[in-house]
């Protein structure tokens, strides 16, 4: 599939990319379809995800483009080529219980929650103090905590 792409900086110079996919697979159990997009932008250093989701959402006949995750995407080397993943979730409630946090977050599921560096790791050293049966009821006890507080 071609698709024409305008560039801001040349009203003139019209540049191609071409998004392939292959091994494709429907996957009933995690409902999804999983392939890998190879795409080809001879004229470009690469395409923003946003972009690849726009015209994946046009080949598959995707309403909602948020269910699109697009990752791991590799560039080849010379440039013009790029390699990645694509998963189109059937509905948003099985995106958000199959995707890892981190995807959900980019895809605008779910948003960020902010702590400092500092607070995660001082949550870390108070969880390797702790070992065995107490493990549970101190988890128990910072659930408690943090809910009151």
């Amino acid at each position: 599939l071609e698709y024409p792409v305008a560039t801001f900086n040349s009203p003139i110079a019209i540049m191609t990319v071409t998004v392939r996919t292959r091994k494709f697979i429907r996957n009933p159990l995690l409902q999804r379809k999983q392939f890998v997009v190879d795409v080809l932008h001879p004229d470009r250093a690469n395409v923003p995800k946003s972009e690849l989701q726009d015209m994946i959402a046009k080949t598959y006949k995707v309403t909602d483009k948020s269910l699109i995750s697009l990752f791991g995407f590799r560039n080849k080397f010379g440039g013009g080529k790029s390699t990645g993943f694509c998963l189109i979730y059937d509905s948003a409630e099985s995106a958000k219980k199959y995707e890892p946090k981190y995807r959900l977050v980019r895809n605008g599921f779910v948003e960020k929650k902010e702590t400092s560096r500092k607070q995660i790791k001082e949550a870390k050293n108070r969880k390797k103090k702790i070992r065995g049966t107490g493990r549970r009821i101190a988890n128990h006890k910072a659930k408690k905590a943090a809910k009151d507080g």
